[in-house]
């Protein structure tokens, strides 16, 4: 009998479209599955596959599921970076674990933050002219201009790769920069002509902070009601990162009380979907966890998920 293979979370069908599955197809039972499943469905789904792709972290796969899956041989991650994944129960069991190249996804991350940051401050939902929306200027534009950047505060809260690439912009346009982590020396934030400051006064005195930062026990739920509140009236939150560094009712209640004044974000903790209550508020601008996604990054993604398909079946069939 031909092995199963399973491919999950396939959203954006990137990897269906981006190469030829034919010889694949033909030497195993293929099926990609575009939407999200969960419990039943997915144990349903993955429960006879002797090999698994998941894309990057969408699907958990902790030990309790793993020790279902008697036939399961092989799993494929994208990305070089699974946070959701027991890759040590799996490997206990057998199971040989491998990622894929990643791509420009920390590019891509950096330019989808710079263009919540530009939509927010510009206003430009406000401003787009559409026959649903056909006014030249919106009652909401008249009540609050679009801003200027130049001259502002950025505040980074991890300067890695891509807060990096955040600062480089920022002083493009004009910006001071000021970045903080656990691990945050004065020496490093020189590096990038920004300035090293405690957390307190990056949120206190930063008109935009932006969240680069990965998730730990030192930073998770790191913006919770106390971090919140010490927030500008007016300024702007963005998060590409991880919805995790967020405690997401305490944002709610903190942008109902305007501080911050607005939140561009990008990541949710249940996803896909989005908090009911933050998609009602007028405060926000909120897109579909697109950082990492983008055509270079799944083909990547793809070409490199094909090979690795093709040599554990040259090895196994």
């Amino acid at each position: 009998m031909k092995p199963s293979i399973v491919i999950l979370d396939d959203w954006e069908h990137g990897l269906a479209r981006l190469v030829d599955w034919s010889d694949i197809e033909n030497r195993s039972r293929l099926t990609i599955h575009h939407d999200r499943l969960r419990d039943e469905q997915l144990l349903a789904a993955v429960a006879q596959a002797q090999c698994i792709v998941l894309m990057r972290d969408r699907t958990p796969f902790p030990k309790s599921l793993i020790a279902q899956l008697p036939n399961l041989k092989r799993i494929i991650f994208t990305g070089t970076r699974n946070n959701t994944l027991d890759q040590q129960a799996a490997e206990t069991v057998g199971i040989t674990v491998t990622a894929t190249e990643f791509g420009p996804s920390k590019a891509s991350t950096c330019e989808l933050a710079w263009s919540l940051i530009l939509a927010s401050a510009k206003k430009l939902p406000d401003l787009l002219v559409s026959p649903q929306q056909p006014l030249w200027r919106t009652p909401a534009i008249c009540q609050h201009l679009p801003e200027v950047l130049e001259g502002k505060r950025l505040g980074l809260i991890g300067l890695g790769h891509i807060g990096k690439r955040m600062a480089a912009v920022a002083r493009a346009f004009g910006m001071q920069v000021q970045a903080w982590s656990p691990h945050m020396t004065p020496e490093r934030a020189r590096e990038e002509q920004a300035s090293s400051v405690s957390l307190e006064t990056l949120l206190s005195t930063s008109d935009v902070v932006s969240l680069h930062i990965v998730v730990s026990d030192a930073t998770r739920k790191l913006l919770n009601s106390d971090t919140l509140a010490l927030m500008q009236p007016g300024s702007l939150l963005v998060n590409t990162s991880r919805s995790s560094l967020i405690d997401t009712p305490a944002l709610v209640k903190a942008l109902q009380q305007g501080r911050p004044g607005f939140a561009a974000l990008d990541v949710f903790d249940d996803e896909p979907g989005i908090n009911p209550e933050l998609q009602a508020l007028p405060n926000t601008l909120l897109t579909p966890h697109m950082g990492f996604v983008s055509e270079q990054v799944y083909r990547k993604f793809s070409i490199n998920v094909q090979q690795q398909l093709i040599q554990w079946l040259d090895e196994n069939v």
